[in-house]
C-alpha cells in the first residue's frame, strides 16, 4: 500500500436541488456566495459557487423532491465563520429574508462547548449551520446530551 503523506480536506460540497434559480438566489443572496460557472442546458443545469474565487459549493438541479432526513446521504452542511459576531450578522441577514431557524439565536454546539452557531434550512429543506468559536461567551445548548447539530 502506498503511504499517504498529507491530510485530506473538503474540497467542495455538491448539493442536489429541485430549482436551480431558487437555490442560486438563496446561496448568493442570503449567504454571499459568488457564481463561478455552471450550465443551463435542459437536463444538465448546475452552478459552481465560491468565495474569493475558490470553489465551495456546487448545485445540481437533479432532485425531484426536497431534502429527506430519513435516507442515507448528507446530514447537514456546516459553514465556518470567523467569529460569533459574523454568525450573528448572517442570522440578521437570514431573518430579514424570512428564513426560519431551528433554535432561537446563536446556540452552543453542546453542553459546555466553546463553539456554536445558527441552524436553518435552504429552500429544499437541506439542513445548514453557520458556526464559529464562541470566545468568552457561554451559551446554552438547546439539546441535552446530544450535539446541537444532530437533530434539527
Amino acid at each position: 500500500m502506498t503511504a499517504v503523506t498529507s491530510k485530506l480536506h473538503t474540497g467542495h460540497v455538491g448539493l442536489n436541488v429541485t430549482d436551480l434559480a431558487r437555490s442560486l438566489a438563496f446561496y448568493e443572496g442570503a449567504l454571499g456566495f459568488e457564481p463561478l460557472g455552471g450550465g443551463k442546458e435542459e437536463g444538465r443545469r448546475f452552478a459552481f459557487l465560491g468565495q474569493d474565487g475558490e470553489l465551495v459549493l456546487t448545485l445540481w438541479e437533479q432532485a425531484r423532491g426536497g431534502y429527506a432526513a430519513d435516507v442515507a446521504g448528507l446530514h447537514h452542511l456546516a459553514l465556518s465563520a470567523g467569529s460569533a459576531e459574523e454568525v450573528r450578522a448572517y442570522e440578521e441577514r437570514l431573518r430579514g429574508l424570512g428564513v426560519a431557524f431551528a433554535y432561537e439565536g446563536l446556540v452552543a454546539h453542546g453542553e459546555g462547548a466553546h463553539t456554536g452557531g445558527i441552524f436553518f434550512h435552504d429552500p429544499d429543506g437541506t439542513r445548514l449551520e453557520i458556526f464559529s468559536p464562541l470566545a468568552d461567551e457561554h451559551l446554552e445548548a438547546p439539546v441535552t446530551g446530544a450535539p446541537t447539530c444532530g437533530f434539527f
